[in-house]
């Protein structure tokens, strides 16, 4: 915990003598998108079988309280896919033996998002089998229709829903929202801090920018995604991260609460482009009151190097440039940036 004590420093006020102690912040870790390697139909696996995948970034996902990323394909033992890939080159099918769950949760990972384009690559029998993988393993998950996530941490309750416009998952679409609404407000009712993943938008090194309407790839709708991100946080959700693009995007703090619209490639072994900005790999860390509104946070830059997973980046790309597109997509977003990587509310620091 050293590395979060250093950069967020506990509130003051719980150790005097006859006051009440104060509830201590909670602390999230989020990334993007996740690939182990696939085995199918080729071998496209990690040399030593995913062990030293993460081992750049281990310590720094380790130190919260929470730690979320998107597991973009299937673990799973054997199985057919359910996708068609008439040309291998541009369509790619995941998965990764189920053994490859320990591997994410010794790296630190405490929760993952299932609704994506890939969770399905081998139908909803690959979506049980990556269900069933972290589950061993200890990780708690959200994918399939109106699944959410469940569990304690730093003494409350705590929610997360994964959204992803695609057949069998949660969708963050416009028909869909009145349903979205629904069940977010639900979970805020019974839960203290309410997440949502969104997975969402458009891809590639031109879908930097929020476009503030409908988004569409190769002509599948992908959905507003500031629209409904404000919409999950009008009906009492308390954080978003999106993820997707394969590239960062800006951020802004709504009603006091943080959205972060895509944290890009994370940790992608095969197939996924790493070139240029698809190559930096943002950790974002939020610290966020008991209320679930936003106290500060930091984004910790890495980048991929093939064959190997994220390292650290000293030259600090993926906080300049989801910096440089906040400022421009959000020039009243609300978060005021600090050259070591951390950010805050600019009500903070009025």
């Amino acid at each position: 915990m050293a590395l979060l004590s250093t950069a967020f420093p506990v509130l003051a006020g719980g150790d005097c003598a006859g006051s009440e102690r104060q509830p201590e912040p909670l602390v999230v870790i989020a990334v993007g998108d996740i690939m182990l390697g696939t085995d199918f139909p080729l071998d496209h696996l990690p040399d030593d079988d995913g062990v030293s995948f993460f081992e750049g970034v281990s310590e720094i996902l380790q130190s919260a309280d929470i730690t979320f990323g998107n597991l973009e394909q299937v673990l799973m033992d054997g199985g057919e896919p359910v996708k068609t890939c008439t040309d291998p080159s541009v369509c790619y099918l995941f998965r990764s033996p189920t053994r490859y769950a320990a591997h994410l949760r010794n790296a630190g990972f405490d929760v993952m998002s299932l609704a994506n384009n890939h969770a399905l690559d081998f139908g909803e029998e690959g979506r049980d089998a990556s269900m069933a993988a972290l589950d061993k393993a200890g990780i708690l998950h959200s994918g399939r229709e109106d699944s959410f996530a469940s569990w304690k941490a730093n003494g409350r309750r705590i929610a997360l829903m994964a959204f992803a416009p695609f057949k069998g998952s949660s969708s963050p679409l416009g028909p869909d929202l009145d349903r979205a609404r629904m069940n977010v407000s639900s979970l805020a009712q019974s839960h203290d801090i309410v997440i949502i993943s969104l997975h969402g938008g458009s891809e590639g090194v031109a879908a930097n920018r929020i476009p503030f309407m409908e988004e569409y790839y190769h002509g599948e709708l992908r959905g507003d995604v500031a629209a409904f991100a404000r919409a999950m946080i009008d009906i009492g959700a308390d954080l978003v991260l999106g993820h997707g693009p394969h590239v960062p995007r800006g951020m802004e703090i709504y009603r006091g609460r943080l959205i972060a619209y895509s944290l890009g490639n994370f940790a992608t072994y095969y197939g996924i482009s790493v070139a240029g900005m698809k190559g930096v790999a943002p950790i974002l860390i939020a610290r966020l009151s008991p209320d679930g509104s936003l106290l500060d946070g930091r984004i910790v830059s890495a980048v991929q190097r093939r064959p190997g997973g994220p390292y650290p980046d000293g030259n600090m790309r993926a906080f300049r440039e989801i910096m440089r597109l906040s400022k421009l997509d959000f020039p009243d977003g609300g978060i005021a940036f600090h050259e070591d990587g951390s950010f805050t509310s600019k009500k903070t620091n009025d």
